[in-house]
């Protein structure tokens, strides 16, 4: 437990900073954890990859960011054997080529996009995986459900800067006979971990085949998941895995919603009232920026404002929590997360909220 805490407050220490070895040459980099900064995001254009079935297929990009060693207009290539993705990952590292990872379930947004571009800017070859995981999906949850639109994703990946876009079976990533899982530690046990048991065993268990095949140089995910992100830092770092994890920040629409493959899935009524959940957790943060630090009125100023805008049919959990533990505390002394989740009719929807009191406040 003292590993995983440890590394859990690397995150936290990094929040407000962009990551140093973001700039550093491949050979220099040392694997790390931390939140990367904002940034900017370009707009990007569609094109639709003619015919994805079988084999590997190519599509012309009409060029994108430019990363180290960057060649201007290429190919992304679809790349569906764990055996052909690794050969294509280990030719690169032999030539001296940095490998950056975002690994995602497809019914791709703006917020995956802007982290293939953060991979695009840092690395000099970027794979994305499209993997819809069937162990993490609990006996009511509706895996066949899950929006899936291969063509596009791949499209659009290629135009924010993929170079290979990996796209396996399940029968490739679980083949006859799988029978091993990763179990997760105490970081798990509370709010996601607790309304979905068995959920972060099958996000750590398809985290590591992955990691495992492409070995990359870093893998980045979304802030929006905060506590996934904290559970495979902890299982990066007790494997003493070789890749860096970076966490970049929630990508919004303008409204203020985290972007999220499940907002597909509200009705129009419904992304109307899921506005007010980013506003709830905005205003428990002004108050905290303006000296509030007991936890229970923060909590109570975002319930209210949720119930009020928001009116959802259930609130599944809203906590301030310890960055680092996950655990709930009863005051803001330097830094906390607002971690929340609620239903509007048969979605779920998750946010957090960095919370930290004024400057100079002791």
């Amino acid at each position: 437990m003292t590993r995983v805490v440890s590394m859990v407050i690397l995150v936290v220490m990094a929040l407000a900073a962009p990551l140093a070895a973001e700039a550093q040459p491949a050979s220099r980099r040392v694997p790390r954890i931390g939140y990367l900064d904002a940034g900017s995001l370009a707009a990007t254009s569609v094109r639709i990859v003619p015919g994805l079935a079988g084999g590997t297929r190519h599509a012309r990009s009409p060029g994108h960011a430019a990363g180290p060693g960057h060649a201007g207009r290429r190919a992304v290539k679809i790349v569906r054997r764990a055996a052909a993705m690794r050969a294509l990952v280990r030719e690169a590292r032999r030539r001296g080529k940095s490998v950056g990872f975002v690994p995602t379930m497809g019914a791709l947004h703006e917020g995956h996009f802007s982290l293939v571009r953060r991979a695009r800017r840092a690395h000099d070859r970027v794979v994305v995986s499209v993997f819809v995981n069937p162990l993490q999906f609990g006996p009511k949850e509706d895996y066949r459900r899950y929006p899936r639109n291969t063509r596009r994703d791949a499209a659009r990946c290629r135009d924010a800067g993929c170079d290979w876009f990996f796209l396996p079976a399940a029968g490739e990533m679980y083949p006859e006979r799988f029978q091993t899982a990763v179990t997760p530690g105490p970081l798990a046990s509370r709010w996601e971990g607790a309304l979905r048991p068995g959920h972060f065993s099958g996000v750590l268990t398809v985290v590591l085949k992955l990691l495992q095949i492409v070995e990359p140089d870093t893998v980045i995910l979304g802030q929006k998941d905060a506590q996934q992100a904290a559970v495979v830092g902890a299982m990066m770092r007790d494997f003493d895995l070789p890749s860096r994890l970076a966490v970049a920040p929630i990508v919004r629409d303008p409204d203020g919603l985290a972007m999220s493959s499940r907002n597909a899935y509200l009705t129009s009524e419904e992304r109307r009232r899921a506005a007010g959940f980013p506003r709830a957790l905005a205003a428990a943060a002004a108050l905290a920026r303006r000296g509030v630090r007991d936890a229970r009125r923060l909590e109570a100023e975002a319930k209210r404002i949720l119930r009020r805008e928001a009116k959802p049919d259930a609130i599944d959990y809203l906590a301030v929590v310890d960055p680092a533990t996950l655990e709930p505390v009863p005051r803001v002394e330097k830094r906390a997360l607002l971690l929340a989740a609620m239903r509007l009719g048969r979605v779920r929807l998750l946010d957090n909220r960095l919370l930290a009191p004024p400057r100079g406040a002791r």
